[in-house]
């Protein structure tokens, strides 16, 4: 395993990240949860409607309304209806971090984001809920083969199978930052 420190400037504010990077074993996949089996998207679709206008994060700035507009734009940027530009940062460390994405570890708390994935102006809960589980319902029939070949915007280049994985890490991630 190795660590890696990368500096971010936000605000005029230096943060310090260190992401772990680690040996890539693909026989992993095998018993990883992805959004190419309907079960792992009938568990995400559940945690989704167990959610309420009025649930509070348990860490980072998002509100619930955001969160969901933020998880459909992952599913979208997934389905190569969103194309953000490689990231600087990710054009230097991608590859080497890129075994976080689809991992079994699950992502880090208050990682940052592509800005294109901010949704801060989201405030319909029920039109943000029923849309992400909308998309999500359909990337999941649409299947492996309309998955984007277009880079992630920090990984770079990835498999279809790692763009299930993560898209799943990712909308698993902010359900349990809502404790659902």
């Amino acid at each position: 395993m190795m660590l890696i420190q990368v500096v971010f400037k936000a605000k005029e504010t230096i943060v310090l990240k260190t992401l772990e990077t680690y040996e890539y074993d693909h026989s992993q996949h095998q018993t990883m949860k992805t959004l190419f089996n309907q079960p792992d998207t009938t568990e995400l679709l559940n945690r989704i409607d167990s959610l309420s206008q009025d649930s509070k994060n348990l860490w980072g700035k998002m509100n619930v309304c955001q969160m969901l507009a933020h998880c459909a734009a992952g599913i979208d940027m997934a389905a190569g209806r969103n194309n953000p530009a490689r990231a600087f940062i990710g054009k230097l460390l991608g590859k080497l971090a890129r075994p976080v994405y689809s991992s079994e570890k699950p992502f880090v708390k208050n990682s940052p984001t592509d800005k294109s994935l901010m949704k801060l102006e989201a405030n319909d809960f029920e039109m943000e809920k029923e849309n992400l589980k909308k998309i999500l319902q359909e990337f999941t029939n649409s299947g492996a083969e309309k998955c984007t070949t277009h880079p992630h915007p920090f990984f770079g280049k990835i498999t279809t199978e790692e763009w299930g994985i993560g898209t799943y890490k990712h909308i698993d991630h902010h359900l349990r930052q809502f404790g659902a």
